[in-house]
């Protein structure tokens, strides 16, 4: 496939692109879309704390979107002040879970559901772009991983100010069997 000559008809310049590439920046692209889904949905009673963080992180998933194509734009600063954001909301009521828990609430714990799972499709496909040769500098993912734990942290702080319960969610899979 190739562009058309049609400005109005191309969404990306890399759309037709092969290789793993530019799947990462179109994973990192539903991750911000995702972020600003939840921004838009937070109610004041979820607090500003967590409209302030997600607002300072919505654009940190653009610049990891063009950090391996173009300049490094994620640091060592962005991974310390991420971390230092989980350490914070994991201290908050809600924020510690011990195992599974099926993935429930009113928004934006949804999107911020989605944004996790976004945070994974971004990785994945940066193992697949350094199969490809293409290097990828390890701040980025690392960056991903960490926004991945803290969106599950936050989606568990909401649902605790809000009086929503989690649901346990125990595999049949992986778990030991339940007798009956």
């Amino acid at each position: 496939m190739k562009h058309s000559r049609d400005f109005d008809e191309n969404c990306y310049p890399f759309i037709y692109e092969d290789g793993a590439l530019c799947d990462f920046e179109v994973f990192t692209d539903e991750l911000c879309g995702h972020l600003g889904a939840a921004l838009s949905l937070l109610e004041d009673a979820d607090g500003h704390d967590i409209r302030d963080d997600l607002a300072l992180i919505q654009p940190l998933a653009f610049h990891a979107n063009g950090s391996v194509r173009g300049r490094l734009a994620i640091s060592e600063a962005d991974i310390d002040w991420l971390k230092a954001r989980l350490a914070h909301w994991r201290s908050q009521p809600g924020g510690q879970c011990a195992g599974f828990v099926l993935p429930r609430g009113a928004q934006p714990v949804p999107a911020l559901h989605l944004g996790r799972s976004a945070c994974k499709k971004a990785i994945r496909a940066l193992v697949r772009v350094e199969q490809e040769g293409i290097s990828v500098p390890m701040v980025v993912p690392r960056w991903l991983n960490l926004l991945c734990n803290v969106l599950f942290v936050l989606t568990l702080v909401i649902n605790q100010r809000r009086g929503l319960a989690e649901t346990t969610f125990v595999s049949l899979s992986y778990g030991r069997p339940q007798t009956p």
